[in-house]
């Protein structure tokens, strides 16, 4: 943490060193720390201030400075407010991000900070405690907001109520809730949390809740109660037409001098290179403003342009809505830096690395020793030890890959990646569409749409993800466990392609040079990645693998790590045992290894740094009439996640649409349009890859890999109803279970769009493609795989790293043109054979042979069996004798591991 200056105030010398909220008011002129018991409370006569500090898993911390101005307070604590907040964003070295807040008027983020309400109270803060006595004060209050709520007490008249707003009528006895026949689902069910909230901090949670809807009067004793508080019923009078908003001004950018002075240096076009690193300029976009100060400017500098900005606030006579934003920089907003062309989407390494030492030092504060920051967490969130296949698209047809083939993915090529695993005691399936980096268009529309065909012949509703080469989850390698991507293709789409632009075919060929890069994180999440085999592909940072017509190197880069080494010495020993590589180190390598790679070339030396990931942002995603609107959701949680929505989780290296069962989107390809609308808005996701992948999940089929980023409760999964009644149903302690009822699932559309604007194909019993039709739900009895569940580890023993091409062998299977296509494509019995981790470990329901005919170097060999999983076919007795433990234990070992002791026995 930076040093306290001497005149900088005693409260802020340890800000910011704990995640959290920090409050303090204004009171007789001097901050007073406010207890976490009283942070949602807010006297209409005071002014606060609020800290908000983020310590995201990777990358430096963030904070939020926000300065509370009441309606009622003096302009004396008002004016001190700003310069405290400037005082303490010095006091976190510059940092913070500030806004100025106006009751009635707070930001969404603000707002989220106390959920589920912040409502202001009349009078002055105090820090000394009093007791209230008396009378039951009877409030009515105004509810509006669909993610957070604006609470307003109004006067407790009919003349308050309108058609378009929700009101809370809070009594000594009864908590009333009125909803305008205007009002949306989503508000009301909002205001429901506000009344649950006032029930268990205002009445000890002992008091009646009713309902009453606007315009239904007959046969409820509640309605009755409820107007006779008014004085008895009389008609609410309709809102007059509202006056249409004129056209926003211009957006403009003024410098501002040390004297306070606004000088206007631009209109509507900007670029970075205007704003000088030792001036303040204020961006004026109307309903927002921005304040932009350099680093190079001085505190004092910083206060007078805030009092010049708040004063042009009030000359111009701008609405009590116009929220003033204060940006240092380096710190810019995505929402600021749209505004200017041409701004760098790289964070500056400087400022990423001053970010990084403050992390350390406020550790550091808190008694530990940090020598180095954690790393990410690469742990997978899933079982991966669940059921695997894989299909290569060619256009209108799949092939079902062997066992043998499966790990092996073609760049030139798409792929359909089907695994079903053990989620929330229920089987659960997840779909994958891997799109090779130089794959056709026309591949790439099929296997989306065939992805979605097969997905809603699934009655679970399934995951749906879209990945490319390049931009894999690591949760898609740690199912997969050991992948090979070579270079070229085998589909007829990329064979045409290539021949018609006379591009060279550089399709994997076990007899040519060929290069690749080891990477992983684990032995069970390894890939080898076919690179140019050029210099140049080298890198520092890796480990390599060359395969050239004379023999096997492995290349260790100076700045690959213990684990690097270990991976790429188990690459080589589980794709192929009799090579004998020869190990160079960089720096050492002979003459014949850097003429295998058509001579010595630069190659990049210097650190791979991977960039900070910031923590997940959930959004709303609306169209309406064409529209397409995002608004980001602050401070969420499983509440957040309405039923009436579709919301985006973006991960930064992947997002997820979430699809509410009452929604408008009603298939799983319109979702991940979506996703990729979303992707193309420069303004909210500024550096992010089209490319990175894009999970559709619908609600009550959340997958633990989806839920891990809230705090998530199971029971709240399933209730039935639209948003307002469930709230209502969980208030009363009423919930009704979704099952027994009829619920739509998400399906894929019958024609879809897809990537190149096309309808989509879908594959019939013919193999032809034409436009498509619903699959019977017969069609995916098979797939669904219920009953028999083998859980398994989904990678295969691969003997060759650098088989044939899936074209050259025979295990490629195109669909027969009898039977639905769902039901074909899982019916392999070469995958469903394949054993499983933990099936048949005690050798139930599988032929028992001597040791003898199961090595692989037997007179008298077994037939018939999966080669792969020799020792599956051991007696328990004879199995603990060879491997020295029973086969539970032995299936509880790192692959790797089994692997080498079956090697030592001649089973691998």
């Amino acid at each position: 943490m930076p040093t306290a200056t001497k005149d900088m105030d005693f409260a802020f010398q340890t800000a910011g060193a704990n995640p959290g909220l920090e409050v303090w008011c204004i009171e007789n002129q001097r901050l007073v720390s406010v207890s976490k018991s009283s942070h949602g409370k807010f006297y209409t006569g005071s002014a606060y201030l609020v800290l908000n500090a983020v310590f995201p898993k990777i990358g430096p911390p963030q904070y939020d400075i926000h300065y509370w101005l009441g309606n009622e307070a003096k302009k004396v604590d008002s004016s001190l407010a700003s310069d405290k907040a400037l005082e303490l964003d010095a006091a976190l070295g510059s940092c913070s991000v500030q806004y100025r807040e106006i009751q009635g008027q707070e930001s969404q983020k603000f707002l989220s900070y106390f959920r589920p309400c912040l409502i202001p109270i009349e009078g002055v803060f105090t820090s000394k405690q009093g007791n209230l006595n008396g009378e039951y004060h009877v409030s009515l209050y105004t509810c509006k907001g669909d993610y957070v709520v604006y609470v307003k007490e109004v006067p407790f008249l009919r003349s308050s109520l309108n058609h378009e707003d929700v009101f809370i009528l809070d009594t000594a006895l009864k908590i009333f809730l009125f909803s305008g026949c205007n009002s949306t689902i989503q508000e009301r069910a909002k205001a429901l949390e506000v009344v649950q909230y006032i029930k268990e901090n205002k009445h000890g949670g002992k008091c009646e809740v009713a309902t009453i809807e606007d315009g239904k009067f007959v046969g409820d004793s509640d309605v009755g109660e409820f107007w006779s508080l008014f004085g008895g019923y009389a008609p609410i009078p309709r809102d007059s037409p509202s006056v249409q908003e004129s056209e926003a001004p211009p957006v403009k950018l003024f410098w501002i001098n040390l004297q306070g002075k606004l000088c206007e240096t631009g209109s509507n076009a900007f670029s970075k290179e205007m704003l000088e690193t030792d001036k303040c300029y204020m961006l004026d976009c109307d309903g927002e403003i921005f304040v932009w100060m350099g680093r190079q400017t001085l505190l004092t500098e910083r206060r007078t342009t805030i009092r010049a900005v708040e004063e042009f606030v009030r000359n111009e006579g701008r609405s009590n809505k116009t929220h003033l934003t204060f940006l240092s920089e380096g710190l810019e907003s995505t929402i600021f830096r749209s505004y200017f062309t041409n701004w760098p989407k790289t964070v500056e390494p400087r400022l990423y690395e001053e970010g990084k030492e403050k992390v350390a030092a406020i550790f550091k504060h808190q008694g530990y020793e940090v020598k180095e920051l954690p790393e990410e967490d690469n742990e997978p969130s899933i079982d991966c030890s669940g059921t695997i296949k894989v299909w290569r698209v060619d256009g209108d047809e799949l092939s079902l890959l062997s066992v043998a083939e499966l790990t092996k993915l073609y760049s030139g090529d798409c792929y359909i990646v089907q695994y079903t695993f053990l989620g929330n005691g229920r089987d659960e399936t997840l779909f994958y569409a891997w799109l090779g980096s130089k794959c056709v268009m026309e591949d790439k529309a099929a296997a989306i749409s065939h992805m979605s065909t097969m997905a809603d012949s699934i009655r679970t509703n399934p995951v749906m993800a879209q990945i490319h080469e390049g931009k894999e989850p690591a949760q898609f390698f740690s199912i997969l466990q050991r992948l090979i991507i070579l270079k070229g293709g085998n589909s007829s789409g990329y064979r045409k392609f290539i021949e018609e632009k006379g591009i060279v075919d550089e399709t994997y060929n076990e007899n040519l040079v060929a290069l690749f890069r080891v990477q992983g994180t684990s032995p069970d999440n390894m890939q080898a990645i076919q690179v140019d085999q050029v210099s140049t592909s080298l890198n520092s940072s890796y480990c390599y693998i060359l395969q050239s017509k004379a023999s096997i190197y492995t290349w260790i880069g100076s700045l690959s790590s213990a684990r690097d080494h270990n991976l790429l010495d188990r690459m080589v020993e589980l794709s192929n045992p009799t090579w004998l590589p020869v190990s160079v180190r960089e720096g050492n390598e002979p003459d014949i290894f850097w003429d295998a790679l058509s001579g010595k070339a630069e190659y990049p030396k210097g650190k791979e740094i991977q960039g900070f990931i910031d923590d997940p942002h959930l959004f709303a995603l609306k169209i309406t009439r064409g529209d397409f609107k995002v608004k980001e959701i602050y401070n969420y949680t499983q509440d957040d996640l309405i039923t009436e929505d579709v919301l985006l989780l973006d991960c930064q290296r992947e997002i997820y649409v979430w699809v509410g069962l009452h929604s408008a989107v009603k298939s799983k390809q319109e979702a991940l349009n979506l996703g990729l609308k979303f992707l193309e808005m420069d303004v909210l996701v500024e550096g992010l890859s089209l490319n990175i992948p894009i999970y559709i999940v619908t609600e009550g089929h959340e997958p633990p890999f989806f839920t891990r980023f809230f705090s998530w409760d199971h029971s709240k999964e399933n209730i039935f109803g639209n948003s307002f009644e469930r709230k209502l149903a969980i208030l009363k302690g009423k919930p009704k279970s979704l099952e027994g009822h009829n619920r739509t699932p998400l399906k894929a559309n019958s024609r879809p769009s897809t990537p190149d604007g096309h309808g989509s194909i879908s594959v019939f019993s013919n193999g032809r493609g034409r436009s498509s039709s619903p699959i019977p739900s017969s069609a995916g009895s098979d797939l669904r795989q219920s009953g028999d569940r083998s859980l398994s580890s989904s990678t295969p023993v691969v003997k060759k790293l650098f088989e044939g091409s899936p074209s050259q062998s025979s295990a490629g299977k195109t669909m027969p043109q009898s039977g639905s296509p769902a039901t074909e494509l899982s019916s392999s019995d070469e995958t469903a054979s394949f054993p499983q981790k933990d099936r048949n470990v005690d050798g139930e329901n599988t032929a028992i042979y001597p040791y003898e005919r199961l090595r692989v170097v037997s007179a008298n060999p077994v037939t018939g069996i999966d080669l792969t999983k020799r020792e599956v076919y051991l007696s328990n007795e004879e199995f603990r004798e060879k491997f020295g433990m029973p086969k539970s234990a032995f299936y509880k070992l790192p692959r790797w591991k089994q692997n080498k002791l079956k090697m030592s026995l001649d089973l691998f």
